[in-house]
């Protein structure tokens, strides 16, 4: 696979190349946010460092999920809860803070990749006909990983709409945060992580449709049926 490496210190990236190198990946360093704009789209998955010359590593990952949708994963020195959140609401599959431990780190990657493109969801789509799930006036439409709310699309994130599509698979079902983090991230041992809860807040404030995705306290979510206010956006 080859990988773009976004990283501005050099002893980190030969690190970071050297490791991802012996597991047979070929990588392409930018040590500037305009190299990783114009190399990105011949990234098959992307480590970013938030802490670049050029352009806060934020604004960057906003960019580049406007015109990437390869797996990303923020690796960064940034620890603190408004960055990860901000991290993972702009885009990020994964966020891990340095110092890492490099093994963790591959072994993250692997993940990633293995469970980006909603490839579960769809599966689970494919015994619904393929066709699109309603509840209230959204529309989600699985196999075509497009939402509406009210006739109006709704620009989601890769992993928002994984999320979303896993519960509108079984509209019925109430799923375990374990559950949702094992199917969509590859690990539900990030049900210690606000990962899951970031992407559902996500959810709700882009589709304006805050009991689309209901939550049972204490166990998981379950998809909802949310009500249509009298200002055509579910707000009463």
């Amino acid at each position: 696979m080859h990988a773009l490496l976004v990283e501005d210190d050099d002893r980190m990236a030969q690190a970071l190349i050297t490791a991802l190198a012996q597991r047979g990946h070929t990588v392409r360093r930018a040590g500037r946010a305009l190299d990783a704009l114009r190399w990105v789209h011949e990234a098959e998955f992307v480590l970013l460092d938030l802490g670049l010359p050029d352009l806060d590593g934020l604004e960057l990952l906003r960019r580049l999920r406007t015109v990437c949708d390869a797996p990303l994963i923020v690796v960064t020195a940034r620890c603190e809860e408004r960055d990860i959140v901000q991290g993972l609401r702009a885009g990020a599959d994964d966020y891990v803070v340095k110092p890492f431990r490099m093994n963790e780190l591959m072994a993250r990657i692997d993940t990633v990749r293995r469970r980006t493109g909603a490839a579960a969801p769809r599966a689970d789509g494919a015994d619904r006909g393929g066709c699109p799930v309603h509840t209230g006036d959204v529309e989600i439409d699985i196999a075509g990983r497009t939402v509406t709310v009210a006739g109006a699309d709704v620009r989601l994130t890769r992993r928002e709409f994984d999320v979303l599509a896993f519960l509108a698979a079984r509209p019925g079902e109430v799923h375990s945060r374990e559950e949702i983090l094992d199917r969509i991230w590859g690990d539900a041992f990030l049900a210690a992580s606000r990962s899951l809860d970031v992407h559902v807040a996500g959810i709700r404030a882009k589709t304006g449709r805050a009991e689309l995705v209901r939550t049972v306290r204490g166990f998981g979510y379950q998809l909802g049926s949310p009500a249509v206010g009298t200002d055509g956006r579910g707000r009463r």
